[in-house]
């Protein structure tokens, strides 16, 4: 079957080149070959497709009927190469990205020129702040901070975030302000924090840079240890493993790693 839709192609060319050389000359192979695979689709059909004479080709009337449905095989072929083209080469599609809750606002204005650039590209985001499972929610990229958990997904770095500590006054006067970073570790400090708008505590509040500065400057937090240095966090985009990556996601990384290299830090 698979020989009969080649042979079927070859036809089309042909008919659609006017000759056997210009045939192959499209298909990138040798005139006679071209005429042999016409020879073998009409010894397969029992049933002559073309006049060959020395000045040109023609086709008999069981050929027109018989040629227009392998032109029309032969366009939908092409057509749907194309699509495939354009969704290798040109971000189209939805994209689905998982962020943490503390990053999740900044995708926003992140890939709005992606977005804006490429109509047929829409977002949808789901906020999480876990490790839940990104195929079965059909993920194309996820935002992780810091240490990445083992996984088959492919992981590149798109930024870092610089640390700083921050406490409410209230908590530092009922617990005292750190000297080192050691002090800490005691028993006296609890790692704890509300998640905003709720009671819901955290282990851990990451915020950005401007969002603290509000909270510095309306007095809720105060700087702890303003000369410790603490590494950065990394930022990494997962994707699942492929062959070849989507455009969509292609080009959301690069979005991503554009902007974050381009905001202040923090």
């Amino acid at each position: 079957m698979l020989d009969q839709l080649k042979r079927m192609a070859v036809l089309a060319t042909v008919v659609e080149q006017g000759s056997f050389v210009a045939a192959a000359r499209q298909l990138q192979t040798t005139t006679s070959a071209v005429s042999q695979q016409v020879r073998a689709l009409e010894r397969d059909m029992g049933i002559t497709l073309l006049h060959r004479s020395t000045r040109k080709l023609s086709l008999t009337p069981a050929g027109e009927r018989f040629h227009a449905g392998c032109a029309a095989m032969l366009s939908a072929a092409r057509g749907a190469q194309q699509q495939l083209i354009q969704l290798r080469d040109a971000p189209e599609g939805e994209l689905r990205i998982a962020a943490p809750v503390g990053f999740a606002r900044q995708l926003g204005p992140a890939l709005a020129p992606l977005l804006q650039a490429h109509p047929g590209l829409s977002l949808h985001l789901e906020v999480e702040d876990g490790f839940t499972d990104l195929v079965d929610r059909r993920i194309d990229l996820a935002i992780r901070f810091g240490r990445l958990p083992d996984s088959s997904w492919v992981a590149q770095r798109i930024g870092e975030k610089s640390i700083a500590l921050y406490a409410a006054p209230a908590y530092l006067a009922q617990r005292g302000v750190p000297a080192q970073l050691s002090d800490l570790a005691d028993t006296g400090h609890d790692w704890l924090a509300l998640r905003s708008g709720t009671d819901q505590p955290l282990a851990l509040s990451l915020r950005r840079g401007d969002d603290v500065s509000e909270s510095v400057q309306a007095g809720h937090l105060l700087p702890l240890l303003p000369g410790l240095q603490l590494p950065p966090l990394p930022i990494h985009a997962l994707s699942p493993q492929r062959d070849a990556q989507p455009a969509k996601v292609r080009h959301a990384i690069a979005a991503l790693r554009a902007f974050l290299s381009a905001a202040p830090p923090g």
